[in-house]
């Protein structure tokens, strides 16, 4: 094996085993920060001997045992070893396995450090950094490029996101009772953020950023089968799992939207859809689970004019009463408008149009734009999709509602 393909092929396995690593060695030195550099020594001696004495049989073991043997060595080099050793019991005694016995034990691990990054001492932004980082294996300057941020800001929010849970000698477990219920309600909101920024990117000229859903979606998953149990969780995957199958139509050959009425559906992914239907059979009552149904209902729907929008009116509803806010009734006086007729619709959105959280919503002209649209009302109609245009921060978005806005003028479209 040639010195370049030994390094790709050691890069290719970190990304992979990263997190589990990570999570191994954390278990060992309590701290993720300090888990995460000896797991980047594990990959530097990875990258030493590897081209030399060729890939083992088994990458990922090696490297967790010799992470996890730095891990050891740090410990006992401490000057307060006996106080940990008291501390943490006999599990310090002895030198763990290689590789735990029980798959079981890695699980454990990776589920105390998926909880440990999304703790709720850390702001949200510091929770997606260090979750990409620790458990998505994204670099500083992948998740700079993603969320069009600068790399020192993020690589900022990394350091001090470690600082912070060391500081609050947060401890690395899987919380329970009414602090797991609350923790976990902090890990499901970062996977939909993540997801959120890569369905729909905030600012930037790509409407869609496929990579990010991917990283979001694989995390959901790893979380639902690390908590079967939890019916949220599951309703978040169905959730995402329907969102990830339209994306392959949401754009169109030049990278510009395609509206929803407008997507080619032959182009949705079924087998995701499946995976989403599926999911939604284990999921609950709650916001994601709800969201997850509404998903469906679109994800049913053979055509745009097939779709159940009274159905989907009454789920935004339900959902207004888990969570509500002004965004959840935007959604809601869409769907009334799909049902009802184009005026309930505007009734609603008027009802919504002093509310102080959609003041730059760019959503909220653009949908009241649409329903005067649809009824004839193409003055006013144009005004909304300029000032939708001038709101939004996405390039692709402010394209399309210029385009919308001239049509009015048109007579067209």
């Amino acid at each position: 094996m040639t010195a370049a393909s030994a390094t790709e092929t050691v890069e290719a396995v970190f990304r992979i085993e990263s997190a589990r690593i990570i999570a191994g060695v954390a278990r060992i030195v309590r701290d993720v920060g300090i888990a995460e550099e000896l797991a980047q020594d594990a990959l530097v001696a990875a990258l030493e001997r590897w081209p030399e004495s060729g890939v083992p049989d088994r990458p990922g073991a090696w490297l967790m045992a010799t992470a996890k043997h730095r891990a050891i060595d740090l410990v006992r080099r401490k000057e307060t070893y006996a106080r940990k050793l008291a501390e943490v019991g006999r599990a310090m005694e002895d030198v763990p396995p290689p590789e735990p016995a029980d798959a079981d034990d890695i699980d454990d691990d990776l589920l105390r450090l998926i909880f440990t990054a999304c703790h709720p001492v850390l702001s949200p932004q510091a929770r997606i950094a260090l979750t990409l980082r620790l458990l998505g294996g994204l670099t500083t300057e992948e998740i700079a490029r993603a969320f069009l941020t600068s790399e020192p800001t993020v690589a900022q929010r990394i350091v001090r996101a470690k600082r912070t849970l060391a500081k609050a000698q947060v401890p690395f477990e899987v919380p329970y009772g009414s602090e797991r219920a609350a923790r976990l309600s902090s890990v499901l909101e970062v996977i939909y953020l993540i997801f959120n920024e890569g369905y729909s990117a905030t600012a930037g000229d790509d409407l869609v950023r496929p990579a990010l859903c991917e990283d979001a979606l694989r995390l959901a998953r790893v979380l639902a089968g690390l908590t079967p149990k939890e019916p949220e969780v599951h309703g978040l995957v169905s959730l995402l799992e329907f969102q990830a199958s339209r994306i392959a139509a949401r754009t169109g050959p030049d990278g510009e939207p395609v509206l929803l009425a407008d997507q080619n559906r032959s182009k949705w992914n079924r087998m995701l859809i499946r995976r989403g239907i599926e999911a939604l059979q284990h999921a609950g009552h709650g916001p994601y689970s709800v969201q997850a149904a509404i998903a469906a209902c679109h994800a049913q729907a053979i055509r745009y004019e097939d779709t159940d929008w009274t159905t989907i009116a009454a789920l935004y509803g339900r959902l207004m009463t888990l969570t509500p806010s002004p965004v959840v009734q935007l959604n809601r006086a869409v769907a009334v408008a799909m049902s009802q007729g184009p005026e309930a619709g505007l009734q609603l959105v008027d009802a919504l149009t002093d509310e102080p959280a959609l003041k730059d919503y760019h959503l909220l002209p653009s949908v009241r734009g649409d329903l005067l649209e649809r009824l004839g009302r193409r003055e006013e109609a144009r005004a909304e999709f300029e000032r939708a245009a001038s709101l939004t921060r996405n390039a692709r978005e402010r394209e399309l509602l210029m385009e919308r806005a001239a049509s009015q003028g048109r007579g067209g479209a």
